[in-house]
């Protein structure tokens, strides 16, 4: 998948993957949509981001979560 809106420079933000060269990462807009905030709220928090930069960043979770293994806790 080729991902054009999420940069990672290794002396911004630590190497953290971010939102277009800005100092918003990827895992903040996640987290925001996993808190129960809408597009429309995080771009209304977030003014320098656009609609596709938050869908984007939900694609890319999907791809990272993809390719490595999490550990989970089973129930018992």
């Amino acid at each position: 998948m080729n991902f054009t809106r999420i940069t990672i420079e290794p002396d911004k933000m630590g190497g953290m993957p971010c939102i277009r060269g800005l100092r918003i990462p990827v895992a903040t807009v996640v987290g925001m949509i996993a808190d129960g905030m809408s597009e429309t709220e995080i771009l209304k928090d977030y003014p320098d981001l656009e609609p596709e930069d938050v869908r984007e960043a939900l694609r890319f979770a999907a791809e990272a979560v993809q390719e490595r293994e999490l550990p989970l806790v089973t129930a018992k």
